[in-house]
């Protein structure tokens, strides 16, 4: 690694030679400039570690080119070398920000001494600020993807590792488990975040349509096309486009889509020009798609070229406590956006929430959890068929059984005390107690 990348600033043009050509020998990158202008010019196109800059130059000195750089990058290293009449000046540009100043003729071994000081902080603050934005885009992603199984971790973190890398990705999970969460977090985590995220459900687009959906057509290209229309892909133009359920894509239009992917172009339909394209690929998939193109019902090709990248996501039946965690993070977000007041987990609902069968996934929770705060049962009856309240068919049989899950709910709530919950649920302690009896409630935490 060099030592550093300096930009030297001088109108002496063989003061300036010579240190340059010091500085490459000891190992440092070295880019001249013989003004202040020409500093500006290279240094809003390139990276550097340090400045170092002569203070008396015509046109823009070097305070007035310290002060501008500052401006824009408040830590960037800024060494001025002043004639012996000009030390009070440097004094006072340190004050406003020069990292160090020598007073001609300089050392140049001193001047190396300086420089590797300069460059060493320089660095150190870069990786500082790529921690803290680091740490500040796990603590964002994990928001976003709540859990704490070990293969919820582990996604988060190939997201982050991946999120600003120029390589199509296919998605993989059962429905209901998060697949546009993912894609969208590789979005908005990476470069192209302020780019279109445009997202495609491959089974819900007639088959009929699909092609002019995906690629455009032009004015006049097929019976009903008055207009010309921009396709899917093109509209991403920058950003992403999301294909979930990949493996519904007509086999026509598989062999197209494979084309755009390998060539970065489209071609609308009824056009013989072909668009460029910037766009990142996406697909997900609730199959084995490796399964399905072995078997004939997907292209390999389209399928090697998507599975360059893999991300599986893990069904929630896999997570263990992550249930509990997230149901506890749906109830939070639903409560907040439904203006309702602190709305309790008893135990006896957590437990039931770990032995259900979540078919669904993520997605069946977060419904089971924006139901129990309406106060609706939290489970539906092909959910938890066992369930004594959802095998209630009659109006008065529904009512009882509800009523008994409030009363449960509330004395688990509040450790089985009487008083408590009838203060909890606005009756009188007696009338509780009748009610429970005559329901056939008990504790049972």
């Amino acid at each position: 690694m060099k030592r550093g990348r300096v930009l030297f600033v001088d109108d002496e043009a063989q003061l300036r030679d010579s240190a340059c050509e010091w500085l490459t020998v000891v190992g440092f990158d070295v880019t001249p400039a013989a003004s202040a202008a020409a500093a500006l010019r290279l240094y809003a196109a390139d990276n550097f570690d340090a400045l170092v800059t002569d203070v008396r130059m015509p046109g823009i000195d070097g305070l007035a080119l310290l002060d501008r750089l500052l401006a824009d990058d408040p830590h960037l290293p800024v060494v001025l070398l002043t004639g012996h009449g000009d030390v009070s000046l440097a004094v006072d540009a340190m004050r406003r920000g020069a990292h160090d100043f020598l007073e001609k003729p300089y050392d140049a071994d001193h001047l190396v001494a300086v420089l590797d000081r300069a460059v060493r902080e320089r660095r150190l603050g870069r990786e500082l600020q790529r921690l803290r934005e680091g740490g500040e885009a796990n603590d964002a992603l994990e928001a976003r993807l709540v859990g704490n199984a070990p293969a919820v971790v582990d996604l988060r973190n190939r997201i982050l590792q991946i999120a600003d890398i120029n390589i199509d990705i296919l998605i993989e999970g059962e429905t209901g488990t998060g697949k546009e969460v993912v894609a969208r977090a590789l979005h908005d985590f990476g470069r192209r975040r302020q780019r279109p995220f445009v997202a495609l459900n491959c089974a819900a687009i007639p088959e009929s349509v699909f092609e002019s959906e995906l690629f455009g057509h032009e004015r006049g290209a097929f019976t009903g096309a008055v207009q010309k229309r921009v396709g899917r892909i093109e509209h991403a133009e920058g950003g992403t486009i999301f294909l979930d359920e990949i493996e519904s894509m007509p086999p026509a239009l598989q062999a197209k889509l494979l084309r755009v992917i390998q060539e970065r172009v489209i071609e609308p339909i009824g056009s013989n020009r072909e668009v460029p394209l910037d766009i990142r690929f996406i697909a997900a998939t609730k199959t084995d798609l490796k399964v399905e193109s072995e078997q004939g019902r997907f292209r390999p090709d389209l399928y090697f070229r998507l599975a360059t990248v893999t991300l599986p996501i893990p069904p929630l039946n896999e997570r263990g406590d992550d249930i509990a965690l997230l149901f506890h993070h749906f109830v939070t977000a639903a409560a907040r956006r439904h203006g309702v007041a602190d709305i309790p987990l008893p135990p006896s609902l957590l437990r039931r929430l770990g032995a259900a069968k979540w078919q669904g996934n993520v997605r069946e929770l977060k419904s089971a959890a924006e139901r129990h705060v309406l106060g609706l049962p939290t489970f539906r009856q092909e959910t938890r068929a066992e369930d004594v309240e959802e095998k209630a068919e009659s109006l008065p049989e529904r009512l009882a059984a509800y009523e008994a899950r409030l009363i449960r709910d509330a004395l688990d709530a509040h450790d089985g005390n009487l008083q408590a919950a009838s203060e909890a649920l606005g009756v009188p302690r007696r009338t509780l107690a009748e009610k429970a009896a005559r329901l056939g409630v008990r504790r049972t935490s």
